[in-house]
């Protein structure tokens, strides 16, 4: 009897040993962060799948090694009630409860959408009719972009949302609807505008239309930061002396709107002789409105203008980074366009 005894413990030992033994294992596994060659890719979870389709999906795409582990946890723990459809990206290496986890929380794949700086609605208008999944032309997007709903409290004289689609890098869910896209610029500028300007410009006392119409100027004449508080003041300072402002950006625009502009790249004579109110070479004072999509830079650079005398301002030929030398009279801005052409017909002549 106390033979049978003996041999009774332990084998109840020997069994809790190896349960014991298989619990480790069994919190191992799932704890183990698992290699695979997927994680730049979407794994799709259609709806309707069961805990056991999911983990054999996975299994098979390598994110997790052995399907039965995650299954058992699964249905132990009632997690799988809790498990979402969607299309998912897992790093790699991953472990079977990060799996989970993201399963739990659901994902779902996001296009990323980029409004450059200086773009104005056509350019965005272009870029959104080029993503097959709106299925909008360039027209349609901008007759969306004349909805001034969006910002009719900030700017009651806004007739189209250009110089409020901020720009910035957007991501949105594949089935996103045109109007949501140009809602989230609007809703990103509105959210910057308020908390970066709207008390400086209150201070200043300058509309949001009149603060981001400069703006937009000094986007699109400034390549470097440190220029834009200068382009500013030149801005202002030819406000002052109610001289024409001369921004080729304007030219285009108003070209643009006459449906005139050939797209090249070339500012003809007919341009600059176009009667129009954004024409600034012709009309003195600022456009009626923005002509692009100013940066938080060029926004934060048209609130604190620098202190200058310039009023005039030529690209530096020597420079390839965008550079300007800036003149408080004629006779030196003239003698810096003469040097800006001696350079450009040089190096013309070395291309030929």
């Amino acid at each position: 009897m106390p033979r049978r005894k003996s041999l009774l413990l332990a084998s109840l030992f020997l069994l809790a040993l190896v349960g014991a033994g298989a619990t480790l294992w069994f919190v191992r596994e799932l704890r183990a962060p698992v290699e695979h060659a997927h994680a730049a890719e979407y794994i799709v979870i259609p709806r309707g799948s069961s805990p056991r389709q999911i983990v054999a999906e996975l299994t098979a795409r390598g994110v997790l090694r052995r399907w039965w582990p995650t299954y058992i946890y699964l249905r132990a723990t009632g997690t799988s009630a809790r498990l979402k459809a969607g299309e998912y990206r897992f790093p790699s290496p991953i472990s079977p409860l990060e799996v989970v986890r993201r399963l739990e929380e659901g994902e779902q794949r996001l296009n990323r959408f980029t409004v450059i700086e200086g773009w104005t609605r056509w350019d965005i208008a272009d870029a959104m009719s080029r993503l097959p999944e709106l299925r909008i032309n360039a027209q349609e997007a901008l007759a969306l972009m004349d909805d001034v709903s969006l910002i009719s409290d900030l700017d009651p004289m806004a007739r189209n949302l250009e110089g409020y689609l901020y720009p910035d890098t957007y991501s949105f869910p594949p089935d996103v609807k045109p109007r949501e896209m140009i809602a989230a610029m609007v809703r990103r500028f509105r959210q910057v505008w308020q908390e970066r300007f709207a008390e400086r410009a209150r201070a200043r006392n300058q509309t949001v239309r009149e603060v981001v119409t400069i703006a937009s100027l000094i986007e699109t004449e400034a390549k470097l930061d440190e220029e834009r508080p200068l382009v500013a003041s030149v801005i202002y300072n030819r406000l002052r002396r109610n001289m024409p402002l001369g921004i080729d950006s304007t030219v285009v625009y108003a070209s643009k709107l006459a449906g005139k502009w050939r797209g090249d790249g070339k500012v003809y004579q007919s341009d600059l002789d176009r009667a129009s109110p954004y024409n600034t070479r012709r009309v003195v004072g600022l456009p009626p409105g923005p002509v692009a999509s100013p940066s938080a830079r060029s926004i934060e650079a048209a609130l604190n203008p620098s202190e200058t005398d310039y009023l005039y301002y030529v690209r530096e030929p020597t420079r390839d980074d965008g550079a300007h030398n800036f003149y408080d009279n004629e006779a030196d801005f003239l003698r810096g366009v003469q040097a800006l052409r001696d350079w450009e017909r040089r190096r013309d002549a070395q291309n030929r």
